[in-house]
């Protein structure tokens, strides 16, 4: 069952904090109304790039309606990720 959305709606709506999205390969647009959320509070979204995508669906409907800061491939969202928890 599709969740991405459920989640970061969540997310938008109960923290206070920093929140940072990422949105990785899949099917459909599971993750698009929830980023839309996650963006109107001023959080942050990073989304795959189609080359590194197995399916690029859902971080493809998210570039489309640009709800998004960047857009990385699987290695670079690694790396930022790595780097942001030193």
């Amino acid at each position: 069952m599709p969740s991405v959305d459920v989640l970061f709606e969540s997310a938008a709506k109960n923290f206070d904090g920093a929140i940072l999205g990422v949105v990785l390969t899949g099917m459909g647009n599971d993750g698009l109304q929830g980023c839309r959320a996650l963006k109107a509070k001023g959080h942050t979204v990073i989304i795959q790039d189609k080359r590194s995508s197995v399916v690029w669906g859902m971080p493809g409907e998210v570039y489309k309606d640009g709800c998004y800061d960047r857009v990385l491939s699987l290695a670079e969202i690694a790396e930022t990720l790595r780097r942001m928890k030193s």
